[in-house]
């Protein structure tokens, strides 16, 4: 089976969306299939061309037995929605182009979390009469009203015509979320076509370090309980609170040996690290984002994992791909994220929830759990077990057996 994938986001970028679609993609290759992957020149976060390539019409190559066919796009960093949706809309039209002259592809795949990168692909489809695939990775525009991105009620009415015109042209839609499907199923999408994917953990990247002790000296933070985000730095975080608890803890000498690490970028990075500045707060590091072959080494470092989202409806049916990460290398985590993802992690045991937004509430949680490793070793070793049952590995076959349902 040759598998056309449409993304704007892929390795060496390591976001969620990149990071899924290359280890699904390797797992097909691995059991035969072709796999054909076409994006842009990676500039993700920053919206700045890694080195090593550029931005050009057409360019190839090959990445762990995947054909990876780069096209130009229009690049900019999360400067606003109008520059943004011209980065979405040029990559839509290129990869419709690039997918034109991709030689008999027996199916075509699209993902979101925009969904112009779907749009390329249901047109690919229609002209070579292929089945689309939409994999669900958002549901949008609904996430850009929940941040407050834009609020023309016009443009999103628009928008959301065009996401329902594609769920509805879709062979079949893979939902990363049970909560995404109950909201298409709600909406009048037949619930017998939309499959769900979870995402899931490379458990042979992501499981039980020790401290990486030069990298402790590095940061200082020797001697030191860490709690952190690693992540986008977005809207969508609420970052903030992070920082108001952090305030907290500063002005409690019981919580002098706390310091909170804030790994990644994004569009609220810079104020971030202006407002930590004026609060004066000592207790809290930036570090900038690192490869994900990196990026373990800064896991391994945290007493805690922190994951927050904005208080939001719509954010309670989103499951962040970093909880199965923690989950997998045994790192106890404080989730401020109601809904899907507060029931894995109360059902998992591999942590606490607390409300979003609720700086106070943050604070105390983690001041409690810097005083009880026994409930930190009980959360690392549930979080361990818990993250077996979300295997990178399980998830890539569960879905090619979907793939293989909607072919024949």
């Amino acid at each position: 089976m040759h598998i056309l994938f449409l993304t704007d986001n892929f390795p060496p970028e390591t976001n969620a969306p990149a990071s899924r679609t290359f280890e699904h993609a390797c797992e097909w290759v691995k059991v035969g299939h072709r796999v054909t992957v076409i994006t842009c020149a990676p500039n993700f976060p920053k919206g700045q061309i890694f080195d090593g390539y550029r931005n050009r019409f057409w360019q190839q190559e090959e990445m762990a037995g995947i054909r990876v066919i780069r096209v130009w796009s229009y690049v900019t960093g999360n400067e606003g929605f109008v520059l943004r949706t011209l980065d979405f809309i040029s990559f839509m039209l290129s990869g419709f182009l690039a997918a034109l002259f991709v030689r008999k592809p027996d199916v075509i795949i699209g993902t979101s979390p925009q969904f112009f990168t779907a749009v390329a692909a249901w047109a690919a489809s229609a002209v070579k009469r292929k089945p689309f695939v939409f994999e669900l990775r958002d549901i949008w525009p609904e996430s850009i009203r929940a941040v407050g991105a834009m609020k023309n009620r016009r443009i999103l009415g628009l928008l959301e015509k065009l996401e329902v015109f594609l769920y509805s042209r879709a062979s079949a839609v893979i939902s990363v979320t049970h909560s995404f499907k109950r909201n298409l199923m709600a909406r009048g999408i037949d619930g017998d076509k939309i499959f769900v994917v979870t995402n899931g953990v490379d458990s042979r990247r992501f499981h039980p370090l020790s401290k990486d002790p030069t990298l402790s000296q590095k940061l200082g933070i020797e001697n030191c309980f860490v709690a952190g985000y690693i992540g986008t730095h977005g809207m969508a975080h609420a970052l903030d609170t992070l920082l108001d608890a952090a305030a907290i803890l500063m002005n409690d000498p019981a919580s002098a040996n706390i310091r909170l690490l804030l790994l990644g970028d994004g569009a609220e990075r810079e104020r971030l690290k202006a407002r930590a500045k004026q609060l004066g707060l000592r207790n809290v590091i930036f570090c900038a984002s690192v490869t994900k072959e990196e990026v373990v080494r800064y896991w391994s470092v945290l007493d805690l994992a922190i994951i927050h989202l904005r208080r939001s409806d719509l954010f309670t049916t989103v499951i962040p791909s970093k909880l199965f990460e923690c989950m997998g290398m045994g790192i106890p985590i404080i989730l401020g994220v109601e809904g899907e993802s507060a029931e894995i992690v109360r059902q998992a045991g591999a942590g606490i929830t607390i409300e979003p937004e609720n700086a106070k509430q943050l604070a105390d949680q983690i001041r409690i759990l810097d005083k009880e490793p026994c409930s930190l070793q009980q959360m690392s070793s549930a979080g361990v077990a818990s993250a077996k049952g979300f295997d990178r590995v399980a998830l890539a076959q569960s879905m090619l057996n979907f793939i293989h349902k909607v072919v024949k």
